[in-house]
């Protein structure tokens, strides 16, 4: 079992500016294609390293080892650790047990000479919580080296391809548990900022690191923001934890949307108010506030002229 740590989350002593090993390192990104993976793999091939980038296809990312790779697919999984120094990890999407199919391969990561892991977890599921929380917990028993990011909910969810963010552009509306609670919004460059320190620092920025934006926002205040930027109308509509579970097991299983209301729910209760200064002392800058990170996503996706 892993040792108790008594530093608060989000709070361990951290270093200044990454000072990245010598030599170059080969580093394994699941996700590669995803809302933090994505701008994760720039970062390491800046810094000089060799990204074997990953997803169930493999993708086409200019500058890296394209490879596809599969959690339920254990044929994928060699190809995947073969000389690879770290590994970036996303669990499967909307398994509600990662663990069943992670910690396998983390075994098998540990045997083939794997030093270094960075799991992406979530600020509102502690080691030995559901899901991703028992990975987590079993990290400090297979490797010396781990990080676990504990972000907080994405910013992204507005902007990109989540089903707010579709829900936003199509109806104008976000449908959640939340009521009046606050959540600490972090913006994915953030996060994948992180990422690259958590995965070549020497020493390691920290253990559990939870990750969180510069202020805790509701969603009515949420959807404001988003109508006074986007010049279209967004309105939050609160509902309770069980009728937003049966909102989300309409696309996704039932035991993974019941998760996903019961994180809900917390957050209405305060669960996700919590602020912490991570990013900024693990990067040297602060993290993007909201309205900037949508002043951006408004400015990169103007139509241009005459199209």
């Amino acid at each position: 079992m892993p040792h108790p740590d008594t530093t608060p989350p989000g709070h361990e002593t951290a270093p200044g500016p990454a000072t990245t090993p010598p030599g170059r390192d080969t580093f394994l990104v699941t996700g590669a294609t995803g809302t933090t993976g994505s701008r994760l793999v720039p970062r390491l091939l800046a810094l000089g390293h060799h990204v074997r980038a990953a997803g169930r296809r493999a993708p086409d990312l200019p500058g890296t080892e394209p490879l596809a790779f599969d959690w339920h697919d254990p044929a994928t999984h060699d190809a995947a650790l073969r000389e690879t120094a770290g590994l970036y990890l996303i669990p499967p999407i909307a398994a509600p047990d990662p663990a069943a199919v992670m910690l396998p391969f983390l075994a098998r990561a540990r045997t083939a000479g794997v030093r270094r892991v960075v799991l992406l977890s979530s600020s509102a599921i502690p080691a030995g919580g559901p899901g991703v929380g028992q990975v987590h917990a079993a990290l400090p028993d297979l490797f010396e080296e781990w990080v676990v990011l504990r972000p907080s909910w994405f910013m992204q969810n507005f902007t990109g391809n989540h089903a707010h963010a579709q829900a936003v552009r199509t109806h104008g509306t976000l449908t959640t548990a939340t009521g009046t609670g606050r959540v600490g919004f972090i913006d994915a460059e953030d996060i994948a900022a992180v990422a690259a320190h958590a995965l070549t620092d020497s020493p390691l920025p920290g253990h559990d690191l939870v990750l969180t934006g510069p202020e805790a926002l509701t969603y009515d205040e949420i959807a404001t923001t988003l109508t006074e930027l986007t010049g279209r109308p967004v309105r939050h509509h609160p509902v309770t934890r069980d009728q937003f579970r049966d909102h989300l097991a309409t696309a996704i299983p039932t035991e993974f949307a019941t998760l996903l209301a019961d994180l809900d729910h917390a957050l209405a209760h305060g669960a996700g108010a919590h602020l912490t200064d991570t990013v900024e002392r693990v990067t040297g800058h602060p993290p993007l506030n909201f309205r900037t990170h949508v002043e951006r996503w408004c400015r990169d996706n103007r139509p241009q002229q005459g199209a």
